[in-house]
C-alpha cells in the first residue's frame, strides 16, 4: 500500500462550502475512488494558511493517476473550481509531499 500526502488550497472564504460539498461526497465519485484502489482517504484544513492536506492510501500510483481521466472526476473538478485554486483544466493545484517519517 502506498501512503500519499498532498496539499491544495481553498479560497479563504470558501472552507464552509468546501466542507459542505464533501459531506457527503458524490456516490459516483466515491465508487470511482474505491474502484481505482484508493483507501483511507482524508482531507484536513489549516485555518491559518487555507491549505488543505490530503492523505490517502493507494494500491498504485498508476490507478490514482487514471482517476483524472474519468468523467465523474472531471465533473467534480468543474464543481469545485470556483472555491479553490485550480489549473486550466479545473484540476486542483496540488503538490505532493515527501514522507520523512512513518511509524507503523
Amino acid at each position: 500500500m502506498i501512503r500519499k500526502a498532498f496539499k491544495m488550497k481553498v479560497y479563504p472564504d470558501q472552507i464552509e462550502e468546501y466542507t459542505k460539498r464533501h459531506n457527503p461526497i458524490w456516490t459516483e465519485l466515491e465508487e470511482v475512488l474505491k474502484n481505482h484502489g484508493v483507501h483511507n482517504y482524508s482531507i484536513f484544513f489549516d485555518s491559518e494558511t487555507h491549505v488543505l492536506f490530503g492523505y490517502a492510501e493507494l494500491e498504485s500510483e498508476e490507478k490514482w493517476k487514471r482517476i483524472a481521466d474519468t468523467e465523474i472526476c472531471k465533473k467534480w473538478w468543474t464543481h469545485m473550481a470556483p472555491i479553490m485554486e485550480t489549473n486550466e483544466d479545473n484540476s486542483p493545484m496540488s503538490k505532493d509531499l515527501k514522507e520523512v517519517f512513518h511509524m507503523p
